[in-house]
């Protein structure tokens, strides 16, 4: 993946000079969204290296909340690339994604997950990648799908299939921010359906943040009915929440 920018952006940089999304700090011409300082201390969660963690614990207990009666599901791999936390100015980075239009850094990061991915061999044979869909009046309003945006950029990276309408949400709801981990699975049961039968050996669904797992679980539940019984289902997002 290429790190630096290209040179034609010292020229637009005396016109519209870029800041660094964590720090506001005036980037140079070989910086891109982050200025080398934060970008030395990116709070990467590293956890593409391991296949039992934090994340993917609790994103298998929200599948457990879900799972029909006297079925079994495989643990399934979870991962992402940065830690986000309230506190940490890094939160700038999903924010500018999702709320501020800024579909460029979303390329970007959603590449450098893509790029960690690509070296583990629990996510090497991954060839299809769905992202978490919006109901089509908020992406209407918002104008572009944060989800998918990542998705494309990691779906690249794993040389892996975009399939950006495999997954729609039949029902407008509620936003999930205010919602405790109970409600959020409730809020979110039996929104997404698959358009189709899926062909896949191993699907991975992207989303920006995590949270409690809840849309994720619903959309991997959506997926299951649409795969046969040798499909793995593994998520990625951007950013993990720190509790």
């Amino acid at each position: 993946m290429r790190i630096f920018a290209p040179m034609w952006m010292e020229l637009t940089d005396l016109l519209m000079p870029r800041q660094c999304l964590v720090c506001g700090r005036t980037l140079g011409a070989a910086e891109r969204h982050l200025c080398l300082w934060c970008a030395a201390d990116l709070p990467l969660t590293y956890n593409w290296e391991r296949t039992h963690h934090p994340m993917a614990d609790a994103f298998n207990a929200a599948l457990e909340h879900l799972r029909p009666e006297g079925e079994v599901l495989p643990y399934a791999y979870a991962t992402s690339l940065l830690l986000y936390h309230q506190e940490n100015p890094y939160k700038a980075i999903p924010q500018a994604i999702k709320y501020h239009d800024n579909q460029e850094a979303g390329r970007f990061f959603g590449s450098l997950l893509g790029y960690q991915m690509a070296s583990q061999p629990h996510f090497a044979d991954i060839d299809l990648v769905i992202p978490v869909p919006l109901h089509w009046l908020r992406r209407y309003r918002r104008g572009y799908n944060q989800a998918q945006v990542i998705a494309a950029a990691v779906a690249a990276e794993l040389q892996a299939t975009l399939a950006p309408r495999a997954l729609r949400r039949v029902r407008r709801t509620r936003t999930q921010t205010r919602l405790n981990a109970e409600d959020r699975l409730r809020n979110v049961q039996g929104v997404f359906r698959a358009r189709k039968a899926i062909q896949a050996r191993h699907v991975l669904l992207v989303d920006d943040t995590f949270t409690t797992g809840a849309t994720l679980a619903a959309c991997y539940m959506a997926i299951k009915k649409a795969t046969g019984p040798g499909t793995r289902i593994s998520v990625a997002t951007l950013a993990v929440v720190e509790d």
